[in-house]
């Protein structure tokens, strides 16, 4: 049976003749059948057997979470000018996770309103209540849940996010508030050069170099600082009440992530230092890198390089940031690089955000587990996703290859 066909999930089905991650080993002639959209057995064995899925030796992997994601922002808005309807971008986008394995994605929404900055209170507004609905749905090939962003200096940022949680006690793994400042001089910016370099144009006022829009930006933060001060505390409030799980965003060094995790986040994200990510380790705090810096082999604004952190085991979790085909491209190049095992990078993209996001029901292939899984061709020098199934019954068709 040629597994690209159409299989209906509400009936037993056994994908046999592949290599899966299983409890993180790397097992041959894996037997996975799936009924429900849940996963019933795993077993070896090298026979296919009568109407069993021939995988021909691909890889089978538990579908891929992505803990942050800011590519819905990027597909609303492609240009400056160039605004997209949201329940379009949104679906423009579902496909492109889908093409890339992501069956579980946390849309990276800013509660931002700087000036000459396209992200608005409005706007993320309008974005969490556009993936609310598609999350309601039940139907969606992508399981969308919302990563909520909030910018330390956004006058009643936290407000507007306050009143975008749920509150109807909803059982299920808590929302995901990340606490962010992107002030230059300091986190992602401390190098501020990196922060002039990184102005665009098209955002800059009229007649305004990007020197002076640094210049203007860092007397804007100075004055701002207790604004900071009282959304950390409410965001820490939030989280030590056991409301949310709140991550520090681009922390700098072992202080810093001290002064984190004593404000309540238990997520170290995009650590900028070999220091933060250890003392976030020491914690037992997940720390997040982004999968572009691994894919790149360096970030891209001059901090730590995941590659690092992952080979010195102190990165628990890969996200995409931008790019969705990042994921699974940086795990077979960690793979092959020899930063850690096949295995063990797989687990960076599935059990390894699974389980700090609370989602204990996927992320591995177990009897009892969501039937979110990907057939994977080890196509040099990049791996070539075949097909995906998830818990909503659907199969994907890439290209004309078949497994007959």
């Amino acid at each position: 049976m040629n597994i690209l066909d159409h299989v209906r999930l509400d009936r037993a089905t056994t994908i046999a003749g592949v290599r899966a991650v299983v409890d993180g080993t790397l097992v041959d002639d894996a037997r996975v059948t799936i009924e429900d959209g849940t996963i019933v057995d795993v077993s070896t064995g090298t026979h296919i057997g009568r109407g069993a899925l021939d995988g021909r030796g691909s890889f089978l992997l538990p579908g891929l979470v992505d803990s942050h994601t800011d590519g819905l922002e990027r597909e609303c808005q492609p240009r400056q000018t160039a605004r997209l309807d949201t329940r379009f971008a949104l679906r423009s986008y579902e496909s492109r996770l889908w093409s890339a394995g992501i069956t579980t994605v946390f849309h990276g929404i800013g509660f931002d309103d700087r000036p000459g900055h396209q992200r608005t209170l409005e706007s993320a507004v309008e974005l969490w209540q556009t993936v609310s609905e598609r999350q309601e749905q039940g139907s969606a090939p992508v399981d969308h849940r919302i990563l909520h962003r909030l910018e330390a200096r956004t006058v009643g940022g936290f407000d507007t996010l306050l009143s975008c949680l749920p509150t109807d006690g909803r059982a299920g793994p808590l929302p995901l508030v990340s606490f962010e400042d992107h002030t230059p001089g300091q986190g992602q910016y401390r190098d501020v050069k990196r922060f002039v370099e990184a102005l665009s144009d098209e955002y800059l006022p009229a007649g305004m170099s990007r020197e002076e829009r640094t210049r203007q930006v860092l007397e804007e933060a100075a004055a701002s600082q207790q604004l900071v001060e009282r959304n950390r505390a409410d965001v820490g409030k939030l989280a030590r009440s056991g409301a949310v799980t709140a991550l520090a965003h681009d922390v700098e060094d072992a202080p810093g992530v001290d002064a984190a995790y004593a404000w309540g986040a238990r997520i170290a994200e995009f650590p900028l230092t070999v220091d933060a990510a250890r003392r976030a380790r020491e914690l037992e705090m997940p720390v997040v890198c982004g999968a572009p810096n691994a894919l790149r082999g360096g970030s891209h604004s001059g901090n730590v390089s995941a590659r690092e952190l992952v080979a010195s085991g102190l990165c628990t979790i890969l996200a995409s940031d931008y790019l969705p085909t990042s994921l699974l491209a940086s795990v077979w190049l960690l793979a092959r690089s020899g930063a850690t095992s096949l295995a063990g990078a797989v687990g960076l993209v599935t059990s390894g955000p699974a389980a700090a996001l609370g989602l204990h029901d996927r992320g591995r292939i177990a009897p009892g587990w969501r039937a979110d899984l990907l057939l994977v061709d080890d196509d040099q020098p990049w791996p070539l996703v075949r097909a995906v199934t998830t818990a909503t019954g659907r199969y994907g068709r890439f290209g004309e290859r078949s497994i007959a």
